[in-house]
């Protein structure tokens, strides 16, 4: 259960203050919640709730694009040996997929290489360049995508073998430097697309490709998989990340792609797509081939062009998501338990748990989750047999992983990645001291009110006010993620129409009564936490339902309290 409860907050002022103010061509409720999403006023509502890909800005605005298209021009004149070298995550397999089907485009058919997380680890690592260079021809040239930023020892020694490299990234630079390559292409080195997945770098990579040497080539045919990368790699979802997975997402049930076709039947997808749809159904799928060390079945998945073969990978994939599953709620329920003997939630401001019995694939996913149940800052680490630990990071708002992992780096092997989830090495010997020094950064860097979980809700609104013409409305909002979360409401008095049906994973189904009005309701694992007795205040967020051709709004609670009174 949790370990401690939510603190309810509003953003900005009570919808009630706001509602003066509307321009009248939309909604009140609607222009309340886009001002609480910081768009300044004056600026186009229009173009903010449809925006159209012709918007899209000049991709020569990232810095060493010029050099980067310059380059791949004349690997492709030259007809030289390409390697496209990526990540095993979903980011890394579309941005593979989607480079590759940039150089086909211009006549060039290149190989490509994707390193297996557990025996070879993220990026350019020493073993998994070894096995690449066994695997094929020597390449002339070796395009990174997803990885490579911060590689300057890999890179320097590709150089000396001969090997021009082309870096096509989005994560953090290293403070000491960039690689001595032909071209970094990575916004977080000078450009205002900070938040670009790396799908969505090579996907501008290939705008710059078109406007210099045009070819038979519909980018718009691609957007799915840069919104599968966006959606899966919870980067922002703000300025052309919106506008990407807006399209992508309207995209995706008609795509081209006979994988994400497949992926899209395997899942049980009903011809149209969400946010929540790629991150619980389309995302895990893909992961999951790179968590049990197979992720050159996602990659399969999404290159092959049979869609015979395209069904049985997505059967494949599905299958590996199943045993992710049990390794996850193995791990998770053996880190429970070792948090009930040692850990103090009132004393400790992280959790680092280390163990020679996880699986080092899915040590990310109980992060995440031990760090929304206890609201720390965490890190989850698979020793192997030699005593070395692999762990993923996840943190609270605040609190950025890099910075803290260079403030403990005289205790890790090494580490990396984003501010809110990142990845290490380190000894098992050296985890006690890490959990110190990660503690003492995280005291230092945070006051006690950021440590306290929040829950932070948008506007108070009844249940008379709910309607599919209010979901319509709500629609235009849409991608939610990182940087547009999903409207969190509040309802006040609620009572049960009748008792809670529980459901498999301890997730719960109440139809809940306010006044003369009902509403189904889902409280996803709420069957973990003791609730208290009606009525009751809750936070919601709302979805559409469809079954069996009738649509209703659903509300999906996430947080329950005793009703206050006002």
């Amino acid at each position: 259960m949790r370990a401690q409860p939510f603190k309810w907050i509003a953003r900005g002022e009570p919808f009630e203050k706001q509602t003066n103010g509307s321009s009248g061509s939309f909604p009140p409720i609607l222009e309340h919640l886009i001002r609480q999403r910081g768009l300044p006023a004056g600026v186009d509502l229009e173009g903010y709730l449809r925006p159209r890909l012709r918007d899209l800005a000049d991709p020569f605005l990232i810095p060493d694009m010029k050099p980067a298209v310059e380059r791949v021009f004349a690997a492709i004149d030259r007809k030289e040996n390409v390697c496209i070298y990526g990540d095993y995550d979903v980011d890394g397999v579309t941005s593979i997929t989607l480079m590759r089907r940039i150089l086909m485009a211009y006549g060039l058919t290149p190989r490509y290489f994707i390193p297996r997380r557990g025996p070879e680890g993220y990026g350019l690592s020493t073993a998994a360049l070894k096995r690449c260079m066994a695997e094929g021809p020597k390449p002339d040239l070796l395009i990174t995508v997803d990885c490579g930023t911060v590689s300057i020892n890999e890179v320097a020694a590709l150089r000396a073998d001969g090997i021009d490299v082309v870096i096509v990234d989005h994560h953090e630079p290293d403070l000491v430097g960039k690689p001595d390559c032909c071209a970094l292409v990575n916004p977080k080195c000078g450009s205002e697309f900070t938040y670009l997945c790396a799908a969505g770098v090579v996907f501008k990579l290939g705008h710059a490709m078109l406007k210099t040497r045009p070819v038979e080539l519909d980018l718009k045919e691609l957007i799915d998989l840069v919104a599968v990368a966006t959606i899966s790699d919870i980067v922002p979802m703000i300025g052309e990340n919106r506008l990407m997975v807006r399209h992508g997402l309207k995209h995706l049930p008609s795509t081209l792609n006979p994988g994400l076709r497949a992926l899209q039947e395997v899942t049980g997808m009903n011809g149209s797509a969400t946010s929540m749809d790629v991150g619980f159904r389309i995302g895990p799928r893909l992961n999951a081939a790179g968590r049990m060390d197979v992720p050159e079945d996602a990659l399969a998945t999404l290159t092959t062009d049979c869609r015979r073969l395209a069904y049985d990978l997505a059967q494949k994939l599905d299958a590996y998501n199943k045993e992710r599953q049990t390794h996850e709620g193995l791990i998770r329920r053996e880190a429970v338990e070792m948090l009930t003997r040692d850990f103090d939630p009132a004393r400790d401001p992280v959790i680092v748990l280390g163990s020679r019995s996880w699986h080092h694939g899915v040590v990310g996913i109980v992060a995440s989750r031990l760090m929304r149940q206890y609201h720390k800052p965490t890190f989850v680490i698979a020793i192997d047999g030699d005593g070395i630990g692999k762990g993923s990071g996840r943190s609270i708002d605040g609190i950025s992983l890099v910075e803290a992992i260079r403030a403990c780096e005289q205790h890790l092997i090494a580490g990396g990645g984003h501010a809110m989830a990142a990845g290490l090495s380190i000894k098992e010997g050296s985890l006690d001291e890490f959990r110190t020094r990660f503690a003492d950064y995280v005291m230092n860097h945070s006051s006690p009110e950021q440590r306290q979980p929040k829950l932070m809700y948008d506007a108070e609104i009844s249940f008379d006010q709910l309607s599919l013409e209010f979901l319509s409305s709500y629609d235009l909002l849409q991608p939610f993620g990182s940087g547009n979360p999903q409207p969190v409401f509040i309802a006040r008095q609620v009572g049960l129409s009748r008792s809670p049906l529980h459901m498999k994973n301890n997730h719960l189904r109440f139809m809940l009564r306010q006044g003369y009005h009902e509403q189904d309701a889902v409280f996803f694992g709420g069957g973990e936490y003791p609730l208290p007795d009606p009525p009751w205040d809750i936070a919601f967020t709302i979805d559409r339902n469809t079954f069996r051709g009738r649509t209703t709004l659903q509300l999906i609670i996430q947080d329950v309290r005793a009703a206050e009174i006002l």
